[in-house]
């Protein structure tokens, strides 16, 4: 699929779905799929923080990330970010690595 259909027409994937939708609010809050979108992003940041990189919502159907040196990628959900995040560091984005567990706990 050309990159031009996958922005127009792309389905939704797993990530985005509405099947637990308490993750993301409060029992006084109701959240759109869009609010969500941006509660998610901002969780995911936390983590990319520790690795250099960040994240931010395209169009509502799509991730930038990009380095601390402007290096950026285009990705379509959020278990490409991932992968490309590893690239863009140059390193394993490890989810049990001591200094990032001690970071998040620091609330950085």
């Amino acid at each position: 699929m050309c990159s031009l259909c996958g922005v127009l027409g792309g389905r939704g994937h797993w990530t985005d779905s509405n099947a637990a939708p308490e993750a993301f609010r409060s029992r006084t809050e109701r959240h759109t799929r869009a609010r969500e979108r941006q509660l998610r992003t901002r969780l995911i940041n936390q983590v990319l923080q520790h690795y250099g990189l960040s994240l931010k919502d395209w169009a509502s159907d799509q991730y930038v990330l990009k380095s601390r040196t402007g290096r950026s990628v285009i990705v379509g959900n959020l278990s490409e970010v991932w992968a490309e995040a590893e690239k863009l560091a140059h390193k394993d984005c490890d989810p049990l690595d001591e200094g990032l567990l001690q970071a998040l706990d620091q609330g950085r």
